[in-house]
C-alpha cells in the first residue's frame, strides 16, 4: 500500500487539519525533498541521520509506504560496504554507535549478512568502552570520564536489541547498569529533573567542584533519556532484575517534567526549570521527545492514561509552530542545534535551526506515537 501524499496546503490557519501520522509523513517528505539519502549530513555514520531515519522507520511501519524503507536502505547502503565494514565513523564516540539500530530491520527484511557484520563491528565496542571509576561510559574519547544523558539513547537501544536478536544477554545488564548509574548521579532531589551530565573526576570545565554535575537541566538531553529507556524496554526481558527500578525511574522523570510545561503554548523550555527567565526560550525538539515518551509510556502501561492530556497539549504546541516553505513543505523550527554541556548562558545563546535531522527525527517520533495514541483512544 502506498501512503497518500499529505495535503498540507492552506493549513497555516488550521494546524489541526492533519492527523498525526500525516504530519510525520510531511516531515519525512520535507527532508527527502531536501536531501538524497546518500547526502544526509554529516558525512559519516552518525546519530543525526540515525534518529531521523529511526523516526522514518516507525513511519514506514505505520503506513507501509515502501518509499520510506527504500530511502533508509539507500542511506545505510551508502555507509555499509560490501564486506560489512562501515565507511566512516568514530569508534570512540557513542554518537556514532546509534545509527546501527537501523541495521536490525534491514537484516530482517533482506537477510544480507553484511548488516549483521556491521552490528558485530559496532556493538561489541561497548565491551571495551572507556569508563569513569564507577564504570560509566565516557561520552566520547575527547571527554574523559564524562557521562551525558544523551549517551543512553546512543548505546542503550542498539545494545539491548542486539542482546535480544543475537542471544547475548550480557548486554542487558551492561545497559541497565549505565541507565541506573546515570540517573543516580544526575537526578536533582528537589525537582526530579536530570542534569545534562556528570564527571565523576570533577575535572571538566563545567563540573561542579562538589558533585561533578553539569550546571543546568537542558531540554533535549533530558528527552533522550526516557526515549532510550522505552526503546530498551521493547527488548529487555520483562523479568530482568533491573526492570522495576528502571520503570520507577521512567515514571518519576516523566511526571517531574509536567510542572515545567508552558501553560500558554504546551511547549517546554530550552533550560527546563527556568521558564520565568526573560531570555529563556521554548524549544521544539525537547517538547517532541517528552510528548513521545509520555504517550509511549501510557501505551505500554507505565503511566496512567490521564497523562495523555499533557502529551496532546505538547503535541499541539509543536504543531502550532509549524510553517511551510515556498514548495509547500513543512518547516519545523525552534530546534536547538547540537549542544555540549555548559552554563545557562551557553544554552540560551545556542542557535536554532529549521528541519535539522535530529529535530525532524524527534518530531517524527512524536507524531507516530501520537498517531498510535489516537488509534488506541
Amino acid at each position: 500500500m502506498q501512503a497518500s501524499e499529505p495535503n498540507i496546503h492552506n493549513l497555516t490557519t488550521n494546524q489541526e487539519a492533519l492527523p498525526p501520522i500525516q504530519w510525520a509523513e510531511a516531515a519525512c517528505q520535507a527532508l527527502m525533498a531536501k536531501f538524497e539519502p546518500e547526502q544526509l549530513p554529516p558525512d559519516r555514520f552518525h546519530y543525526h541521520q540515525g534518529v531521523f531515519l529511526s523516526g522514518m522507520e516507525k513511519c514506514w511501519r505505520e503506513t507501509n509506504d515502501d518509499t520510506y524503507y527504500t530511502y533508509i536502505k539507500r542511506w545505510v547502503d551508502s555507509q555499509i560496504l560490501a564486506d560489512g565494514s562501515i565507511k566512516k565513523y568514530n569508534p570512540d564516540e557513542l554518537d556514532d554507535i546509534q545509527p546501527g539500530v537501523l541495521l536490525f530491520n534491514l537484516l530482517e527484511q533482506t537477510g544480507d549478512e553484511r548488516y549483521k557484520k556491521a552490528l558485530y563491528t559496532l556493538v561489541p565496542l561497548l565491551k571495551s568502552w572507556k569508563t569513569n571509576p564507577s564504570g560509566g561510559f565516557w561520552h566520547k574519547e575527547r571527554y574523559p570520564n564524562q557521562m551525558w544523558l544523551d549517551g543512553l539513547y546512543m548505546a542503550g537501544p542498539i545494545a539491548t536489541q542486539f542482546g535480544k536478536t543475537f542471544g547475548e544477554a550480557d548486554y542487558f545488564d551492561m545497559m541497565t547498569y549505565q541507565a541506573i548509574l546515570m540517573e543516580k548521579h544526575t537526578k536533582d532531589p528537589n525537582t526530579g529533573l536530570l542534569y545534562h551530565g556528570w564527571d565523576e573526576t570533577k575535572k571538566a570545565v563545567w563540573a561542579a567542584p562538589e558533585t561533578g554535575l553539569a550546571p543546568e537541566f537542558w531540554g533535549r538531553a533530558i528527552g533522550w533519556y526516557p526515549v532510550a529507556l522505552l526503546e530498551m524496554f521493547e527488548y529487555l526481558p520483562a523479568d530482568h532484575k533491573d526492570k522495576a527500578k528502571l520503570t520507577s525511574i521512567l515514571q518519576d522523570l516523566l511526571i517531574s517534567l509536567l510542572p515545567y510545561q508552558d501553560e500558554a503554548t504546551g511547549l517546554w523550555y530550552q533550560v527546563v526549570d527556568k521558564g520565568d527567565a526573560p531570555d529563556n526560550w521554548l524549544e521544539s525538539s525537547c517538547t517532541a521527545l517528552y510528548v513521545h515518551a509520555i504517550a509511549k509510556a501510557v501505551r505500554f502501561g507505565y503511566l496512567d492514561s490521564k497523562y495523555l492530556t499533557y502529551a496532546w497539549k505538547g503535541y499541539q504546541g509543536v504543531i502550532d509552530t509549524l510553517k511551510f516553505d515556498e514548495n509547500g513543505h513543512v518547516v519545523i523550527g525552534n530546534i536547538c542545534i547540537g549542544t555540549g554541556i555548559g552554563d545557562y548562558a551557553h544554552y540560551i545563546a545556542r542557535p536554532t535551526s529549521e528541519n535539522d535531522l535530529h529535530g525532524a527525527g524527534a518530531f517524527i517520533l512524536m507524531c507516530v506515537e501520537m498517531s498510535l495514541a489516537k488509534e488506541n483512544s
